[in-house]
């Protein structure tokens, strides 16, 4: 009985250590790789440049101007009636002047730059910086307030920013804007020669495919004194944006003596792209006050 037990428990080790190695074999041995079903063929070497074939069509490359921005004109040198003019610098910037001709015609010039070619319908022609550029033309980088005084320094004649209501009966009445009318030009590096257009060749007039034909006038905005700090100077309206408006805004300098609304359907102008030079092109926008007997071809 004794001999059977001690049999069976060496018959016990010999399993106990045979199971032991087999378990440390299994563990020194590399991981089972996946059954395979089906023998793929090895995908072939590349022979030729290692660049990732396109997963799209390529972009069209034989259109220089849809991979690089046109070159933005430099401002052009000052113009000037004549060698005898008189000009007076009228901010430190250098940016606004005062032009008296030798005969005594006399007309304000500030540097705008191009901010808006086309594509959208215009609300301004030129606004102050960082306010309307999604819908003007041209911005100036200048208080609104200088360019304001400069043309009373021309001797224009203010008038009245458009109304929209009687401010006595609160009623519906709508008034034109008025003032003096104001020539708009714009002088510029073209194509490496130095032009000068008037400001409604930039502008198409889209009921009419033509160029806009309405002139501006000195409507003047508005001075609003802040009742909360009644030391502080009045605030100048146009800063918000209308410098030189295309729709009727009661807070533009220029606007045009003609209703024409703000809603989209009311809209009716865009820039003419080809007249437009690039983005960023700096210009010199001359503002010329224009006698009443004076005619529109400019002789009086």
């Amino acid at each position: 009985m004794r001999g059977l037990i001690i049999a069976l428990v060496a018959m016990i080790v010999l399993v106990a250590a045979g199971t032991g190695f087999l378990v440390f074999l299994r563990l020194q041995s590399p991981p089972d790789e996946p059954p395979t079903t089906k023998a793929e063929k090895p995908k072939p070497k590349p022979t030729g440049p290692t660049e990732s074939l396109p997963t799209s069509k390529p972009a069209e490359t034989n259109n220089p101007d849809r991979l690089t921005p046109a070159k933005a004109e430099e401002l052009p040198p000052r113009p000037v009636l004549s060698a005898k003019s008189k000009v007076t610098a009228l901010d430190k910037s250098e940016q606004l002047f005062l032009e008296v001709g030798e005969n005594g015609q006399k007309r304000v010039l500030f540097v705008g730059e191009v901010c808006l070619r086309g594509g959208v319908f215009l609300e301004v022609f030129c606004c102050k910086k960082d306010t309307k550029e999604h819908e003007s033309i041209l911005n100036v980088n200048l208080d609104a307030r200088l360019i304001h005084a400069a043309l009373l320094g021309a001797g224009a004649k203010v008038g009245k920013p458009v109304q929209f209501v009687d401010p006595k009966s609160l009623e519906a009445d709508y008034k034109p804007a008025s003032g003096q009318r104001v020539r708009v030009e714009v002088c510029l590096n073209r194509g490496g020669k130095v032009v000068t257009e008037l400001a409604q060749e930039w502008i198409l007039d889209q009921t009419t495919k033509k160029p806009m034909a309405h002139e501006w006038v000195f409507a003047g905005s508005r001075f609003v004194q802040d009742p909360d700090r009644p030391s502080d100077p009045p605030y100048y309206t146009a800063n918000n944006g209308e410098v030189i408006a295309l729709s009727n805004f009661v807070d533009s300098m220029l606007d045009l003596p003609v209703a024409i609304g703000r809603e989209d359907k009311d809209l009716h102008f865009k820039a003419v792209e080809k007249k437009v030079p690039p983005i960023g092109s700096k210009v010199w926008v001359i503002l010329t006050p224009v006698a009443e007997e004076e005619k529109k071809d400019g002789k009086k």
